[in-house]
């Protein structure tokens, strides 16, 4: 039961980003993890700050999608169309670049949830939610609504590059 002080805006990010979690969780046992020495242990700070997922969700009722990103440029995206296919593919060593740049600007900290207090206040939206080392990061395609900078170059990005949707 969800105590009644949580909103429905607030618990399905919450509950994609468990979901996200948990599934690279089970990524990094299937595949032992990745380290600076290349075997089995703790991932290399490098492959954890390069790693990147977009969880999104249209309203209450809408389908989780899912995409994960490796810091290789490989990503798998799970019902990113709304078509229920999981799709796979690479990124270009030019969109990798980027990416990874983007994910180191330090203005990305910034914008994280917890930085910005973000609450989610639009009803039917869709809800990007990008987790990354910095931290969770929440925007809704909603009017009036501003998506972070350094994050919205990193959803535009990743929407560009895979089947993922950045609006409705």
């Amino acid at each position: 039961m969800v105590p009644p002080q949580w909103s429905r805006a607030s618990v399905v990010p919450a509950l994609a980003v468990l979901t996200v979690a948990l599934a690279g969780c089970a990524m990094d046992d299937r595949d032992g993890g990745s380290t600076a020495e290349g075997g089995r242990g703790t991932p290399s700070p490098v492959a954890t700050a390069n790693r990147v997922s977009l969880v999104q969700k249209l309203g209450d009722d809408g389908p989780l999608r899912s995409l994960t990103i490796e810091p290789d440029g490989r990503w798998e995206c799970d019902d990113c169309a709304g078509d229920g296919v999981t799709s796979t593919g690479s990124l270009d060593a030019e969109q990798v670049q980027r990416l990874h740049g983007l994910l180191a600007d330090p203005r990305l900290a910034r914008e994280t949830d917890q930085a910005r207090r973000y609450r989610a206040s639009c009803i039917d939206a869709l809800t990007s939610s990008l987790v990354t080392a910095a931290g969770l990061i929440t925007s809704q395609d909603c009017p009036g609504e501003e998506r972070p900078a350094v994050a919205g170059e990193i959803l535009l990005l990743l929407t560009q590059a895979t089947p993922a949707e950045p609006t409705r």
